[in-house]
């Protein structure tokens, strides 16, 4: 019984120190993408791909990888819709690009042992959304000729509501 006093007296003690550099107040608040602002954002990522001559998917998520919005065009492949959605959930979820995420994970790499975890997707084409220096949500973009291709369109995605985040 005293070891466990031993452990828990510094514990609380410390988890009270904490608490007095936390926000004041129960709960958290934070932001997130409106589902208009999410619907324009996958338009103008299928927009680029368009453009630029693909047939994709878009997927975007909120800040912590929920669906918010799925568009796929109409020649896209089956796949590309399910791959999108997983490739936004890693980039929320990880809080980092998906082509990173692909060139640190790789076999014999410190963290390759997070290409296991289930629907984590290392392919490039998923980005994080960012507002005032929080993540707001997240985009994936598949169906591109390579990850590359649908990252350039998952950025011009963000790039097209950017002015909209930037005051918020």
């Amino acid at each position: 019984m005293k070891t466990m006093r031993n452990i828990l007296i510094p514990l609380i003690i410390g988890l009270s120190a904490g608490a007095a550099h936390a926000e004041d107040g129960a709960l958290a608040t934070f932001k997130a993408l409106k589902p208009e602002v999410a619907l324009d954002l996958a338009q103008a990522a299928l927009k680029a791909c368009r453009d630029a001559g693909f047939q994709v998917a878009v997927a975007v998520t909120d800040r912590a990888g929920v669906t918010q919005v799925i568009l796929r065009d109409q020649l896209a492949g089956s796949h590309t819709p399910e791959t999108a959605r997983r490739k936004a959930w890693t980039a929320a979820s990880f809080r980092t690009d998906t082509m990173t995420m692909m060139k640190e994970t790789q076999a014999g790499k410190e963290q390759s042992g997070v290409r296991f975890v289930r629907d984590a997707l290392m392919i490039g084409g998923g980005v994080p959304v960012t507002a005032a220096g929080s993540m707001v949500g997240a985009v994936g973009v598949s169906g591109a000729p390579g990850g590359d291709q649908d990252e350039k369109c998952a950025k011009a995605g963000i790039a097209a509501i950017e002015e909209r985040l930037l005051f918020e």
